[in-house]
């Protein structure tokens, strides 16, 4: 498990809490919004059930999540609960989570990530929107400060 120096956690920008609402109103009608989906885990100290819009990577049948803005509720959940339940309209999936440490954490943004984002200007865009462009420029340092989560099925 990685601990997190406050310093070192990335700040969502100011319309993520404005557009997470509206992402998971459409996500849970099923409309189509890129890679995202809805991520539904247990509450650490609460147990209960806590959702966020969340953008899943999967590429060559692996997926996996980032804490793009660091050390987040979501995040800390995950790390606690181990497993998960994906949700875009009415398919959902029991997943585990697996965390990366941070060299395979940056081993993949620079390996899995890197490429993905490269072959598109509006994935670069996007990262750059979320403030997490050093996940293309630095990934060892991003590796740092975004934890990674590797997503399999728990079916």
């Amino acid at each position: 498990m990685r601990e997190m120096r406050e310093s070192s956690v990335a700040r969502a920008p100011r319309f993520v809490p404005l557009f997470n609402p509206v992402a998971a109103r459409l996500l849970r009608l099923g409309r189509f919004m890129g890679p995202n989906a809805l991520l539904t885990v247990r509450g650490r100290k609460s147990g209960e059930a806590r959702t966020t819009p969340v953008a899943v990577v999967e590429i060559k049948g692996r997926r996996w999540v980032v804490g793009t803005f660091g050390e987040v509720n979501w995040v800390r959940n995950l790390r606690a609960a181990r497993e998960g339940v994906i949700t875009v309209g009415s398919r959902r999936e029991t997943v585990r989570a697996t965390e990366l440490s941070p060299d395979e954490s940056a081993r993949f943004f620079s390996g899995v990530l890197a490429p993905y984002a490269s072959d598109g200007a509006l994935k670069r865009l996007v990262l750059r929107m979320l403030g997490a462009s050093d996940i293309l420029t630095d990934p060892a340092g991003a590796a740092e400060r975004r934890p990674v989560f590797e997503l399999e099925s728990a079916a």
